[in-house]
């Protein structure tokens, strides 16, 4: 029995201000009406150019799409011209620019907060902390003792982020929470963010219960937040679900919120690629037949590594350098799925 595939064929439709004419995607949802617009759910790894993954496709109505089934009648199509590796480059690059500009801007208080989002091991963080550590030079120059920045990692408890809120409260601190995902899985964190982040002249926090670790370390029950808060973390906000979805909506909403856009693995692939050309690893000495190697040899085996991201390239490279001959079969073992 020969089984059949329902397609879809988008006469007329966008993706990410993509047009997309006539091109067939297999399908994945039916057509639906959202409050931000229409779309249908289709499989974007069946079409070259495309994350892969289910995307929605924006249109206008039922008329812009028809049905297929596998087989018959299909018409291919062509996608929008895709984005070449240099386009994708200059589009990366131009998305760190843009945190590395923000997080200057919490630096000199004119952004209050900021949420950065990106899959791990691109270099989200190392932007962030060059920054704050080119902010804390110059706040050492001027001798402002008042200013703090610093990056808190891991997790933290309310009572902890409400005295992490206190000790960056003064005007122009910048508090980074890189990978403290607990906060935004607690609705009382939650709720100590939202006001931290309110955009109205003055921003009270009150801790209400007693607390004798408050007393001890002379954190007063209520206080005044002037700092900026940057949050660093692998979770897509828009793609939450449930009552989560509401207190990240209200944290959005409060926030210039950033998507570095490493959709796809080619996305990430090519971030490594230009950081090695940068210079990321210029203190291993290796000639550029040496990093042409090692970098085709991470393309070659992208699908099978454990993850593609810049601490996978300097594992690599740290095998490379130890052993110059066996650095592949090490790699094998270490850094790649089993099958």
């Amino acid at each position: 029995m020969q089984t059949t595939e329902k397609q879809v064929r988008i006469a007329n439709g966008t993706y990410r201000n993509i047009t997309v004419k006539d091109v067939v995607f297999p399908l994945v949802k039916d057509y639906k009406q959202g409050k931000t617009g229409n779309f249908i759910t289709v499989d974007g790894s069946a079409v070259p150019g495309f994350p892969d993954r289910s995307i929605r496709v924006k249109v206008v109505d039922k008329s812009e799409f028809d049905y297929m089934e596998d087989g018959e009648n299909v018409v291919t199509g062509e996608a929008a011209q895709p984005e070449t590796d240099e386009q994708i480059i200059d589009r990366l690059r131009e998305r760190f620019s843009i945190l590395e500009d923000m997080t200057y801007a919490a630096c000199d208080g004119v952004v209050r907060g900021m949420v950065v989002t990106g899959p791990p091991g691109v270099g989200k963080s190392f932007g962030v902390e060059a920054v704050l550590k080119d902010a804390g030079i110059m706040k050492k120059l001027s001798n402002d003792s008042l200013r703090r920045f610093g990056v808190e990692k891991g997790a933290a408890t309310p009572i902890g982020l409400y005295q992490l809120l206190y000790d960056y409260s003064a005007d122009g601190s910048v508090l980074v929470l890189d990978d403290c995902d607990s906060v935004l899985y607690d609705e009382l964190s939650l709720n100590l963010l939202k006001a931290a982040l309110d955009s109205g002249k003055k921003r009270t926090l009150s801790w209400r219960s007693e607390s004798r670790a408050l007393a001890n370390n002379g954190v007063p029950d209520q206080f005044d937040f002037k700092g900026s808060i940057i949050f660093i973390t692998n979770v897509k906000f828009e793609r939450t679900r449930g009552k989560l979805k509401d207190h990240l909506d209200a944290i959005m909403s409060r926030c210039h919120y950033l998507d570095l856009t490493l959709d796809t693995m080619r996305d990430k692939f090519l971030r490594c690629k230009q950081i090695v050309a940068d210079g990321m690893l210029n203190e291993y000495k290796f000639s550029d037949e040496d990093k042409t190697d090692l970098m085709d040899y991470i393309y070659t085996n992208k699908n099978k590594l454990r993850e593609m991201s810049l601490r996978m390239v300097l594992k690599i490279a740290d095998l490379k350098k130890m052993n110059a001959t066996k650095w592949k079969s090490y790699a094998e073992s270490t850094c790649m799925k089993r099958a």
